[in-house]
């Protein structure tokens, strides 16, 4: 009998808010309103996707240190509301969906936003049907120098063999599966990762780019890609 392919981890690069707001005539943070509003529509229909890991990429260390003063205010104050938003749907808890973050938000991120989101963190740390990640100020370059230097500190103390297993337990991923699908809106016609993204996780990923900008990314076209990858072949290498 033939093998029924499955799904266990997506993660999603939301791109093209601030295009999306441009060609409306909107300022950028209306554009990343409109894609915290779009995400939230596809965790209201999770339950039935039968995906159990979901990781959003919700901004590089760039996007947050780099940007317009006024542009990294509003996503901050995004990350606030999005998250409320998040915790007070009755939804996350029935549905047993546990919230974590990675990357250097807890350096780079205000402290009443940290509040939020490690109140989210503690609030879901038991439950185990669903597993939600947000990346934040995070990059994968980043994340693999840290890998690195885990590892040296640990050989400093005593002698080590680097392996494949050591190296996943030394990233900030070290808890989350492999990635099976990497979605990315917003750039079919210039399909690119990047920074490094998730680089160890997506080592075998199948890749899903459409030129829908995230706000307009609806929960049809977030199966369209489920469905997309259940009808390839995956061939790991062989």
């Amino acid at each position: 009998m033939e093998e029924k392919t499955v799904i266990s981890h997506i993660a999603l690069i939301p791109d093209g808010n601030r295009r999306w707001a441009k060609e409306r005539g909107f300022l950028p943070w209306i554009g990343h309103q409109a894609g915290a509003k779009a995400f939230e529509k596809i965790l209201s229909n999770w339950a039935e996707i039968e995906v159990p890991y979901i990781t959003f990429w919700g901004g590089s260390v760039d996007n947050l240190t780099k940007r317009p003063k006024k542009e990294v205010d509003f996503l901050f104050k995004a990350y606030d509301e999005h998250f409320k938003r998040i915790l007070k749907d009755k939804r996350i808890h029935e549905n047993k969906v546990r919230i974590s973050a990675l990357g250097l938000w807890e350096e780079i991120l205000p402290a009443g936003t940290q509040k939020i989101i490690k109140r989210g963190i503690e609030e879901t740390k038991n439950y185990d049907q669903h597993f939600l990640t947000f990346l934040l100020a995070y990059d994968g370059t980043s994340e693999m120098v840290s890998c690195c230097q885990r590892i040296a500190r640990m050989s400093r103390e005593k002698e080590i063999t680097v392996t494949e297993d050591l190296i996943k337990e030394s990233l900030w991923t070290k808890d989350l599966p492999p990635v099976d699908l990497v979605i990315r809106t917003g750039c079919k016609k210039d399909p690119h990762l990047s920074a490094g993204f998730m680089m160890w996780d997506i080592a075998y990923s199948q890749l899903y780019f459409t030129d829908t900008l995230f706000p307009e990314f609806t929960v049809e076209e977030f199966k369209e890609a489920v469905n997309n990858y259940l009808n390839r072949e995956r061939r790991l290498g062989k």
